[in-house]
């Protein structure tokens, strides 16, 4: 028997069955899922797709602790040594005549001394956080690690800007006013400035404030009392503008050891925080943004932190360091003096002090450590300086492309023994701008007893201790004992106050 199939039935029987899919619960009165995707990561029946391990997305820059060699102390307070700095010191000459001696010999001593000093962090975790991180990471080697390299960045800091000293006080202002450049209301305005070390510029900001006296609680209940890095501030200077676009310029005699200045402005007795420059000036025109007020940081100096030994910013401009430093002139307040290119490829300021250190050292740095701002600019003046000789492009066949941008790694010194000695271009994360900090890894002196020119001296180098249980938590401290030595501080130079341009 034959049965005849109906092509179209067979067509419409189709359409109907992929109208309504396998497992659709359409038309059996379940017209809403039971389960559905969460909104969000943690809420439903969704996996939670956490890789294991946390990451550690911070910088761990320490250049120059890397760089400078470790050595073992031998106990007592400071390390101590004496060094011959100079010799026939009298320019004796050295001609001797027949069966007679020759004249006695001057030369000139000095004795150096650094303090052991003590640098250390704590970090803790409690039995709940580490309850918690059980089967993702482990909380406790976590806590290790971290304290580990938060010590070796603030060494890094220390290293370069420690300062227990102080920089003293901060001159008074010198104002001038105009009717015009600013939105200054007309009023009687009010300036004061305090000059910072690089601790007070590193940790302080317009928003934040600048850091007088700290007074810190540590992890044992002690506290410990310190300068934040502000030298002692100005007395106020007056200035009264007219109109309603006044601009007031203000400026201060460079402070030895100053790495930035902060300004405070308004009316007497109420000036704000407004600015903080890398020079020693700055153009006011308009309301001071900052919260914090010049009264807050009272009348003392609270650059010194007797806690920290001293940097090498602060081994340079020391009193009888004997190292070469450079202060830019003032200039335009607001501008300053930005460095200078000298038409041959080179940078007249640098030129200079690399001069001034072979007449009268007869050596050579080897690192300048500078700030990005600097980098920048240095490779901007020798390149502007050179135009015409101090580049060459090489094309090739297989290039198929060429990149922008021209950046000086090296710098030619051309006061040497060798007839030429290059000098490496370092940025610093430390480094504040309007600074160049030059460094001496080597003395050209034969015999000279001077292994390392710089070294940390450590009584006791890096040690963690996990302390006896007193609550619930897992308490750790990683510590130091340690002060950098600088054999010959003469093997370094510091420019200051420069502009940026």
């Amino acid at each position: 028997m034959t049965k005849t199939t109906d092509v179209q039935d067979v067509l419409d029987r189709l359409k109907t069955a992929q109208s309504r899919p396998l497992g659709d619960p359409r038309g059996r009165g379940l017209e809403k899922s039971t389960f559905g995707q969460a909104s969000s990561a943690t809420s439903g029946l969704t996996f939670y797709d956490l890789e294991l391990g946390a990451k550690f997305l911070y910088p761990v820059m320490t250049p120059l602790r890397n760089m400078i060699p470790r050595v073992s102390g031998k106990g007592g307070v400071q390390a101590a040594w004496r060094a011959i700095t100079a010799v026939n010191t009298s320019n004796l000459r050295f001609g001797v005549s027949s069966a007679n001696r020759g004249g006695s010999l001057a030369v000139t001593t000095q004795d150096y001394v650094a303090t052991y000093k003590g640098v250390g962090v704590e970090t803790s975790v409690d039995f709940e956080a580490q309850f918690a991180g059980q089967g993702f990471d482990d909380i406790r080697a976590i806590a290790a690690k971290t304290g580990l390299e938060a010590l070796m960045i603030g060494e890094e800091a220390m290293i370069l800007g420690g300062c227990s000293a102080g920089i003293g006080s901060t001159p008074t202002p010198t104002l001038t006013a105009a009717a015009g450049g600013g939105s200054l209301a007309a009023q009687t305005w009010s300036v004061i400035c305090a000059a910072l070390t690089l601790d007070g510029v590193m940790n302080g900001s317009v928003a934040g404030g600048v850091q007088g006296q700290i007074s810190r609680v540590n992890a044992d209940g002690s506290t410990d009392s310190f300068g934040g890095g502000v030298a002692a501030k100005s007395v106020a200077a007056t200035i009264a503008t007219t109109g309603s676009a006044g601009l007031v310029k203000a400026s201060v005699a460079p402070v030895a050891g100053a790495m930035g200045y902060a300004w405070f402005w308004g009316i007497a007795g109420a000036e704000k925080l407004g600015a903080i420059t890398s020079i020693n000036s700055v153009a006011i025109g308009a309301a001071a943004t900052g919260a914090q007020t010049a009264a807050s940081l009272g009348a003392g100096d609270n650059s010194a932190n007797p806690l920290a030994f001293d940097g090498l910013v602060y081994q340079a401009t020391a009193a009888g360091s004997g190292a070469t430093l450079y202060v830019m002139p003032n200039g335009d307040p607001g501008v300053g003096t930005p460095l200078t290119a000298d038409a041959a490829g080179g940078v007249v300021e640098i030129d200079a002090v690399l001069k001034t250190m072979w007449d009268k050292y007869r050596l050579s740095p080897d690192t300048m450590w500078v700030n990005s701002q600097e980098a920048l600019n240095i490779s901007r003046k020798v390149v502007q300086g050179g135009q015409t000789t101090a580049q060459r492009f090489v094309f090739e066949a297989a290039q198929d492309l060429i990149a922008g941008g021209v950046m000086v790694r090296r710098y030619l010194n051309r006061f040497s023994m060798q007839g030429g000695n290059v000098i490496d271009i370092r940025v610093h994360p430390n480094m504040p701008a309007g600074s160049i900090l030059m460094t001496t890894s080597a003395l050209p002196y034969p015999l000279a007893g001077v292994g390392n020119v710089m070294q940390i001296r450590a009584r006791q180098d890096y040690y963690q201790i996990e302390w006896p249980l007193r609550t619930r938590k897992y308490e750790y401290g990683v510590y130091s004992d340690e002060v950098l030595q600088n054999y010959f501080p003469p093997s370094m130079a510091l420019i200051s106050n420069i502009g940026n341009g």
